[in-house]
């Protein structure tokens, strides 16, 4: 089959859909996730690809742990750089869902920018 006939008859028939990409290079942290640190002149950007079986779509589980798995990853980021950073606002994530309804695996793409304590001083 060709891949836009393969495509589309997913669609139609479970529903699929795909999180934006906001990072290519990715390290594994976990599971169910990978990873990637983007160095910037005050602190990093980390986003994640966070993936997992779900039965039934319950999107609000996988939106928490999505933002669960990103902060865990940023402060365990910054320890290993022996830096302290500044308190990440939730509201500052950006976040993107996806479901593949034929495997049954939900995903979510997340982003924010971090900065080091005093680093803007």
């Amino acid at each position: 089959m060709k891949p836009r006939l393969i495509i589309t008859l997913c669609f139609l028939l479970t529903g699929c859909t795909y999180p934006s990409e906001y990072s290519t290079q990715m390290k594994p942290l976990d599971k169910d996730t990978d990873y990637s640190v983007t160095n910037t002149k005050n602190g990093f950007t980390i986003s994640i690809q966070y993936s997992r079986y779900q039965f039934i779509p319950e999107s609000q589980a996988l939106i928490e742990g999505c933002k669960s798995s990103l902060l865990n990853a940023a402060y365990d980021h910054a320890e290993t750089s022996n830096r302290e950073i500044e308190p990440i606002n939730e509201q500052r994530i950006r976040l993107s869902t996806g479901r593949n309804g034929f495997t049954g695996m939900t995903s979510c793409s997340a982003i924010v920018s971090v900065e080091y304590q005093g680093a803007s001083n």
